[in-house]
């Protein structure tokens, strides 16, 4: 199955359809009268879709089990054709739109099965997916295009020439992926003095998003958090919780990290930590969502 461990959970949802259409008016008729042999044709296809829905991953291998925490099942009729309306709700890393579809589909075969022996003409059309909501599609297109960023690593070693830069340049695809430009890459030492010169530069170059990597552990050289706190305008808590929530999830170790998060005026300031995984989960943790700010900050209302 796809790897799916660096995925954030959210709510999602999806909505898929099957028609199925009998032959003849009577066999509607028999439907809503409660007179099809084989039992009542409407609670009984629920059931069966519920319970189908659920056995997903069991028929589909490369299906990811998932909890399904709602499945509503609607019923239109419209002459000879029975409409399902198949909507299941989640709170997890990977959508439900497969799931949707096979409750659908089963609720349908299920039908027919029922009413087989009433009409030997009966159709199934139309399983497909009508909408669905969560996860990266949402948000597509719904950020600022034109946000510059400059990614810093703070590190004695690396700035010396003695070790490979990595987090950095991990940082950079990300931002890359996400569409955001990077201005200016650049590898410091772990001096305070420099790392708040170069928070306050970027920002009054007009630099959106200014991202540290490195310095945010608990050696005595690990002063990024102890340089930026003090000329930041405003902490953002919920980005450093997110950040090391979801770090905690893959590495007991997260909890000591000093994440930082906040803004110089419209400029907003991260501070990440120096491992590549570190930074690549920190990122992966807080984007592409993370830049909904740069609308609000310009005073774009939240929705």
């Amino acid at each position: 199955m796809v790897d799916i461990t660096h995925k954030n959970t959210t709510l999602r949802i999806a909505t898929a359809q099957a028609i199925v259409k009998v032959s003849k008016p009577e066999t509607i008729e028999a439907i809503k009268n409660d007179t099809v042999p084989k039992g009542n044709v409407l609670a009984m296809s629920k059931a069966a879709g519920l319970l189908g829905v659920k056995r997903t991953p069991d028929i589909l291998p490369d299906c990811h089990p998932l909890p399904i925490e709602y499945t509503g099942v609607e019923y239109e009729m419209n002459g000879l054709e029975i409409t399902i309306l198949f909507t299941i709700k989640t709170i997890y890393k990977t959508g439900v739109e497969v799931e949707a579809m096979h409750g659908a589909s089963v609720i349908a075969l299920n039908m027919y099965d029922m009413l087989k022996p009433i009409d030997k003409g009966i159709e199934i059309h139309a399983i497909k997916l009508l909408n669905k909501k969560g996860g990266k599609s949402d948000f597509k297109n719904r950020f600022r295009t034109d946000i510059k960023a400059a990614v810093i690593v703070c590190s004695d070693t690396i700035s010396a020439g003695e070790k490979e830069d990595k987090a950095g340049k991990a940082i950079i695809e990300k931002l890359e992926f996400s569409n955001v430009k990077v201005e200016d890459y650049i590898i410091i030492p772990d001096e305070l003095e420099i790392i708040q010169n170069k928070a306050k530069a970027y920002q009054e170059a007009g630099i959106d998003l200014v991202i540290y990597t490195g310095g945010t552990g608990l050696s005595n050289r690990d002063v990024t958090p102890e340089a930026l706190i003090p000329i930041l305008d405003r902490r953002i808590p919920g980005i450093e919780e997110a950040i090391r929530n979801y770090g905690q999830d893959r590495t007991p170790y997260a909890m000591l990290s000093r994440s930082v998060a906040g803004t110089i005026k419209n400029t907003l300031i991260l501070a990440l930590p120096g491992s590549t995984n570190g930074a690549k989960e920190s990122m992966d943790a807080v984007f592409p969502s993370i830049l909904h700010i740069f609308g609000v900050l310009r005073g774009a209302r939240h929705d």
